[in-house]
């Protein structure tokens, strides 16, 4: 017999009938992909965000992938970012021939640590990617600040933390501490294009080679070709210059997000409000710390991660995270420590106890459901289950 029960993802999407619309109107209109709706996304993005210039590509993979290779950084060198993260912040490195470097996390915030950062500063060292980790901003002052002194590039990325801001007040994504910040839109993050990403930055030169590089390395932009002036270059032509890929976004997402980020600060706000009312209800129970949030920034909350003790609990994480989906509540865990992954291991010889912050953060880490459309009362419910679940022990 099938259950009733309401059950509660670790994360979703939030869509109402504006989205649909403005998703419908792009399908009857006469562009489907390479149309205004992207350049119209990309605009709404810099508005937002105070940046300059947007690109928008198909996911923040090609976003953080493109990012990189924009900077031309020679064969190599090395790139610092944190254990503690989704693959491609590292990953994106590694396309393009540049060794990831894991610094440890501080840990109270869960983000990369600027001492450890400092501590893996080599000559070698030419790229720094902070991760703004479930929607709370990395002290980029003090890393722009090394970044400037030791002659480094900075992408930020921000695939959690569209909606958030730094501690002077202004936007993550403005680029003010970082030559380019990427943003993620898969379904679980603040606002969606069903997949998407975007690159922001203020470099003029930057931006140009992103674009080029999100459509096969071509341009048509006419005072940038190259071959001579005897080559007949009607409305047709275009040039490939470099090796590029295709990245693009279509219309149909770029309209959904656009749509999308009218509603953000909304989603922004309403996750906080979330966030609260979990403190509350968990307030005061043994084995468990709740999300630190540094009182200068505001985070967008793209995750609720409870640190668990499980050893002292008495249950394992499989079996607390089990009892929980019994209840409707489903988790996930964030993440698990990339330089532990097998891939990391074997190239380039990294071993759990490297990062031992990222590594006991990652034991006792669960995440709970977080979305906008979850009501006072189900984030209630949540809790008393999670509750009920960690003062049963075994």
């Amino acid at each position: 017999m099938r259950s009733n029960k309401q059950i509660y993802p670790y994360g979703k999407q939030a869509l109402d009938l504006s989205d649909l619309l403005a998703v419908f109107k792009t399908l009857l209109s006469p562009w489907l992909t390479q149309g205004p709706a992207v350049k119209n996304f990309e605009d709404a993005l810099c508005a937002y965000t105070g940046a300059q210039y947007a690109v928008a590509v198909a996911n923040g993979t090609a976003a953080l992938h493109l990012a990189v290779a924009a900077l031309d950084i020679a064969p190599g060198a090395e790139g610092i970012t944190s254990p503690n993260t989704f693959l491609a912040s590292p990953n994106c490195l590694v396309y393009n021939k540049v060794k990831p470097v894991f610094a440890d996390i501080d840990a109270q915030t869960y983000n990369i640590s600027l001492k450890e950062i400092e501590k893996h500063c080599s000559e070698k060292t030419k790229l720094l990617i902070p991760v703004h980790f479930a929607g709370q901003p990395v002290d980029m002052e003090n890393i722009a600040k090394l970044a400037k002194a030791k002659d480094l590039f900075v992408i930020e990325d921000a695939a959690h933390a569209i909606g958030a801001t730094y501690a002077d007040g202004s936007r993550v994504g403005n680029c003010r501490y970082s030559d380019m910040t990427i943003f993620s839109f898969h379904p679980v993050k603040t606002i969606t294009t069903g997949e998407g990403g975007a690159i922001m930055t203020n470099d003029k030169a930057l931006y140009e080679k992103l674009l080029a590089l999100r459509a096969h390395g071509m341009t048509k932009a006419a005072e940038r070709y190259q071959q001579p002036a005897n080559i007949e270059k009607g409305a047709w032509y275009y040039e490939m210059q470099t090796l590029g890929f295709n990245y693009r976004l279509t219309d149909i997402q770029a309209a959904l997000g656009s749509s999308q980020l009218k509603k953000l600060d909304r989603f922004v706000a309403r996750r906080r409000h979330i966030v609260e009312l979990y403190n509350q209800e968990l307030k005061g129970l043994p084995l468990i710390t709740l999300p630190f949030e540094r009182p200068e920034v505001r985070s967008a909350f793209h995750l609720y991660v409870l640190q668990i003790d499980f050893a002292a609990l008495g249950k394992n994480r499989t079996q607390v995270m089990e009892e929980l989906k019994a209840k409707g509540v489903g988790t996930q865990v964030h993440y698990i420590p990339v330089h532990t992954q097998p891939y990391y291991q074997n190239s380039y010889g990294y071993r759990w106890g490297d990062q031992p912050k990222a590594e006991d953060y990652y034991q006792k880490a669960l995440s709970l459901p977080l979305y906008p459309t979850l009501t006072d009362r189900d984030v209630l419910s949540i809790g008393q289950s999670v509750r009920e679940v960690l003062t049963k022990t075994i």
